[in-house]
């Protein structure tokens, strides 16, 4: 099972992920939790590069890093992880690429889905879920943190916005993906992806 949450910065997704590997491993699944970019040493290194403040990252630029980080994600971690029939939920994916920079940064989308189709080969997630959060509510939690924004973070409302449609666009046009409301209770979140996650594979 490979397993994908999305959502703009602030919706909770690590909260969310956290909380169903917990609920998983209780049930004694083996469960592999990861993000992107990252899920390796290269990965990691293009993450900073990626979200260190600084000078403007051009969009082609932004779309190709991304996806030079993922081809390694998959080749080293979840392809590896699924092989041996461990759960893999992943913090971000191909969605993210459509959205921040197709939807977001206003990049041609057919042009972005060959590229990430390069980095990702055959590898399709099981199921995608999308938090929606309102960028009112993604910029008050920011802010509580208390830490300094990344270059993703520093976008303005109106970025966001974009970003947030991307991703209820692209949910609208699949059977795999599923909606949630990000500003719902943390245990109501983990219980609705818990159920997301045992529909889909009981139908597998």
């Amino acid at each position: 099972m490979f397993a994908v949450i999305e959502g703009i910065e602030g919706s909770g997704k690590s909260t969310l992920q956290a909380g169903v590997a917990e609920a998983l491993r209780a049930r004694g699944r083996s469960v592999i939790t990861t993000r992107e970019p990252g899920g390796s040493p290269l990965g990691d290194a293009i993450r900073a590069l990626f979200l260190a403040p600084g000078p403007a990252i051009d969009p082609v630029a932004e779309a190709m890093l991304v996806n030079a980080a993922r081809a390694q994600h998959i080749a080293t971690l979840i392809r590896p992880a699924l092989q041996r029939g461990e759960i893999v939920l992943c913090d971000r994916f191909v969605d993210s690429t459509l959205a921040y920079q197709g939807y977001g940064r206003g990049l041609d989308l057919a042009m972005l889905r060959s590229l990430c189709a390069l980095a990702v080969g055959t590898l399709v997630a099981d199921m995608t879920i999308v938090l929606d959060c309102d960028p009112s509510l993604s910029r008050r939690r920011l802010a509580e943190r208390g830490l300094a924004h990344d270059r993703l973070e520093g976008e303005n409302v109106d970025f966001y916005e974009r970003v947030r449609g991307g991703f209820l666009a692209i949910a609208r046009e699949s059977e795999r993906h599923v909606v949630l409301d990000a500003g719902d209770p943390r245990d109501a979140l983990v219980a609705a992806a818990l159920a997301a996650i045992e529909g889909v594979e009981a139908r597998a």
